[in-house]
């Protein structure tokens, strides 16, 4: 689960209001008997992960020519090699649902961005064309083979900036659901994820920090004071208490959906300050997204889950249609696949996401 937080609103501008309101309610109002039914998060992390490992998954850290280190898991040489790129807040292990398919065709390489899991934690690093210059020296340096680049998320934007410089070994990129032109300065604020997520982690690293990050987001998420005001208070309170009885694991609270939980999953493992390089849009280092997208130039999926909007007109999705299908305009030779879905479409549409991977096979 990315940290650019996609809901389904109560009320939206769509056709498919009536399946996105009926999927809303299972997701937010979801009773404490059906919760505690659902398997744990952590449950199917840990078995997805195994799957992954005995696939033939291997951990390993290389050090970068100037000196951070970059942590990455490499499967097994069946075919092509495949780089994967996961959003903000996750780590590698946020694609094992689909590593273990996926390393029948493919030689996967899947690597923790600068601010995540094990690779470097540095602000220094956290600007779209440092990560996408390290990482092509990546390519360059341990791959070192034709390689096919696939981003989520913001993962999405470094894949497109590697798409588009990341010379002879990059023969094609993916891009799932990237928060394209919504992320730039005159869009930014009429989305979910700037006004739940970003405002959030730019007000809690300027506070005085009292409780833990998971705690105070809770406390004032947009989703909660939009449909479960009353709620807040309890989820911030109990999310600290579990942070100060279980310091070392994910906070987890067993009464609300596991969609919530999941966001918790690697967050100890994240640094807040790259997420507050978008807050204040330096991280994109004054590359525009219009830029970066005509800057590529070999074959291109676009993975776009349809949008969403709340009765205030803000957006509930990394995109809106009409920014995915400008962004893919841009680019010769890019194929738009749209597809409904909630924002981690690897994880939730995981056959869907394979077939569109496999489609960049190289003969």
């Amino acid at each position: 689960m990315s940290l650019i937080f996609y809901y389904k609103p109560l009320i939206i501008k769509s056709h498919m209001e009536k399946y996105l309101f009926k999927n809303f309610i299972k997701i937010i109002l979801l009773t404490l008997a059906l919760i505690l039914s659902i398997t744990s998060c952590k449950g199917q992390s840990d078995e997805y992960l195994e799957k992954t490992y005995k696939a033939g998954f291997i951990e390993k850290q290389v050090i970068v020519e100037n000196g951070p280190v970059i942590n990455y898991a490499e499967g097994p040489d069946n075919g092509n090699a495949l780089l994967l790129i996961h959003g903000q807040t996750m780590a590698w292990e946020d694609y094992e649902k689909v590593l273990p398919e996926l390393s029948k065709n493919w030689h996967v390489f899947a690597v923790d961005c600068y601010g995540h899991g094990r690779s470097t934690h540095d602000e220094k690093k956290y600007y779209l064309d440092s990560i996408g210059n390290d990482l092509i020296w990546f390519i360059n340096n341990v791959i070192k083979e034709k390689t096919v680049v696939s981003g989520h998320s913001s993962g999405a934007l470094i894949a497109a900036y590697i798409a588009g410089n990341g010379g002879i070994y990059v023969v094609g990129s993916l891009l799932e659901d990237p928060p394209i032109f919504s992320t730039e300065k005159d869009y930014f604020e009429k989305t979910f994820a700037y006004q739940d997520s970003f405002k959030n982690i730019h007000n809690y690293l300027n506070s005085n920090k009292d409780e833990c990050w998971e705690a105070y987001y809770l406390r004032n998420c947009l989703w909660g004071k939009l449909y479960m005001p009353s709620m807040t208070g309890k989820m911030a309170d109990d999310a600290q208490k579990y942070h100060k009885e279980n310091p070392d694991k994910p906070v987890r609270i067993s009464y609300i959906p596991e969609s919530i939980n999941s966001m918790f999953l690697y967050m100890k493992e994240y640094d807040l300050l790259f997420g507050d390089h978008f807050y204040d849009y330096t991280w994109h280092n004054g590359i525009s997204h219009e830029k970066l997208m005509k800057d590529i130039k070999v074959p291109t999926i676009f993975l776009h889950a349809k949008d969403a909007y709340t009765k205030d007109s803000i957006l509930m999705a990394a995109s809106s249609n009409d920014q995915a299908r400008k962004a893919v305009s841009l680019v010769k030779g890019c194929d738009l696949i749209e597809i409904i879905s909630g924002h981690d479409i690897h994880s939730e549409k995981p056959n869907d996401f394979i077939e569109a991977i496999n489609k960049l096979l190289v003969k």
